[in-house]
């Protein structure tokens, strides 16, 4: 795979996350589900985390999402080996997933104990 397709998955994934913090951010789900929005057991405790967490994490991940566009442009002005490439993508995707779930889920302890 070439790093002009990497970047161009990676940017697409980067613009999912986007649109979906942002959907998420202003328009969450209102009552607890089990079909979308920021599903964790500590979110799901009651309607004031549910509500808490579809803002903190709406708001991340269209920030993360940002910054996967952005560093999918610059890892394409940089001359890397197409493994690592790829490589860096896919870690940089999952890295932003996992960091998303730990800041949300340190940010709910943090507000609710």
């Amino acid at each position: 795979m070439d790093p002009l397709t990497t970047t161009f998955i990676t940017s697409a994934v980067g613009l999912i996350f986007l649109i979906a913090g942002l959907w998420q951010y202003y328009y969450p789900p209102k009552q607890i589900n089990t079909t979308h929005g920021y599903r964790t057991s500590s979110s799901t405790k009651s309607q004031q985390r549910w509500d808490f967490a579809q803002q903190y994490s709406g708001k991340l991940m269209a920030r993360y999402g940002l910054f996967l566009i952005l560093l999918a442009i610059a890892m394409l002005l940089i001359d890397l080996d197409e493994l690592i490439h790829i490589l860096l993508s896919i870690g940089l995707v999952f890295g932003f997933l996992i960091l998303l779930i730990l800041k949300t889920e340190q940010a709910i302890k943090k507000r609710f104990g």
